[in-house]
């Protein structure tokens, strides 16, 4: 892995980190959903979770940590940006409660094996 795609790397783990600390004390999505600057703050780190995935990590590491959906993370930052109104936030709830903790546990594993 080239020094920059651990930049980007590492700039998932950042919003990933960002998303999980601000929905630290949410146990549900009406926790959620209770504070629009958290859901707001949320939706834009995804988005950049997507377009880091997407335009500026490499094919190669990409192939690398196999485990990672990577379409679906785009797929998701697509679904935010071209239908915003149309985002179910039960999704996006899911998604930072269950999926990003995964996520940012893989990348983090991956990064300590590479360093």
């Amino acid at each position: 892995m080239d020094n920059h795609d651990k930049k980007v790397l590492e700039k998932i783990i950042k919003h990933i980190d960002a998303t999980l600390g601000y929905c630290q004390q949410c146990k549900s999505l009406q926790d959620f959903q209770a504070d629009n600057m958290r859901v707001e703050a949320c939706v834009f780190n995804l988005m950049q979770i997507g377009e880091l995935a997407k335009t500026d990590l490499g094919e190669c590491t990409k192939s690398e940590i196999k485990n990672i959906p990577w379409k679906q993370i785009y797929g998701m930052r697509n679904r935010i940006v071209h239908g915003y109104e149309g985002v179910e936030m039960s999704i996006v709830w899911d998604t930072i409660a269950i999926d990003l903790p995964i996520l940012n546990e893989e990348l983090k594993k991956y990064m300590k094996s590479i360093f």
